[in-house]
C-alpha cells in the first residue's frame, strides 16, 4: 500500500531486507573456504559442490562475484506460490507464509533469477499473492474496532504497511470511544 509521506513512520522495505538477509539459505559453492566466523556466526566450510547454509548477504554477495549458486526455498516455486495464491483468493483468512516470504523473494530474484526456475512467472504469482493479501488488509482493517484487530498469519512486510495508519487510526478511534463516557 502506497502511503503518504506524513503516514510513513515504519520501516522501509530496504531495512525489511537488511533484516531478512540474516535468514539462512542454501548454496552451492564454486569456491573452496574454510570455516569463516562473523559477529552473527560461524559460516562454512564452502566445499564444491556440497551444499551449505549461510546468510543471505553471504550468499548475495558470494553470487554476485559469481562465487556459488543459491538454492531457491521450497516456498518459492510455482507449484507452491500458485497453491497459496488460490487458498489467498479462496478462503476468508490469511494463509500460512514464512514470515519475510516478500523480502527474502525479492533479494534472491534481484540477484539471482537465473538460478530460479520460472523466475518470471515466480515474480508474477508473488505480485498477485501480495495484492490479494493486500485486499485482505484492507478489508480488516475496514472492520477495525477500538479494543483489537485480529489478522493471523500477515508477514513482516504486511504488518509494516499497515503499521502506521493502523496506529493513527486506533488512536483516533479510541478517543472517539472514549469521549462519550467522558460526559
Amino acid at each position: 500500500m502506497a502511503l503518504p509521506q506524513s503516514l510513513r513512520t515504519s520501516v522501509t522495505p530496504l531495512e525489511l531486507e537488511l533484516i531478512a538477509s540474516e535468514h539462512l539459505v542454501e548454496i552451492v559453492p564454486l569456491i573452496t573456504m574454510e570455516k569463516t566466523a562473523f559477529i552473527s556466526g560461524a559460516y562454512g566450510p564452502l566445499r564444491p559442490p556440497a551444499k551449505c547454509r549461510i546468510p543471505l548477504w553471504m550468499a548475495t554477495n558470494l553470487k554476485l562475484k559469481k562465487k556459488c549458486h543459491i538454492v531457491p526455498p521450497e516456498w518459492l516455486s510455482v507449484d507452491f506460490l500458485q497453491e497459496q495464491l488460490t487458498r489467498e483468493t479462496s478462503r476468508p483468512e490469511f494463509s500460512r507464509l514464512p514470515f519475510r516470504f516478500a523480502e527474502i523473494a525479492k533479494v534472491i530474484l534481484d540477484v539471482a533469477s537465473d538460478d530460479v526456475q520460472n523466475a518470471d512467472k515466480i515474480k508474477s504469482l508473488l505480485k498477485d499473492l501480495r495484492e490479494a493479501r493486500q485486499a485482505k488488509s484492507r478489508d480488516g482493517l475496514q472492520k477495525l474496532d477500538h479494543s483489537e484487530l485480529s489478522l493471523p498469519n500477515l508477514c513482516s512486510m504486511e504488518i509494516n504497511e499497515i503499521r502506521p495508519f493502523f496506529i493513527q487510526s486506533m488512536g483516533i478511534l479510541t478517543q472517539l470511544v472514549r469521549e462519550p463516557s467522558a460526559e
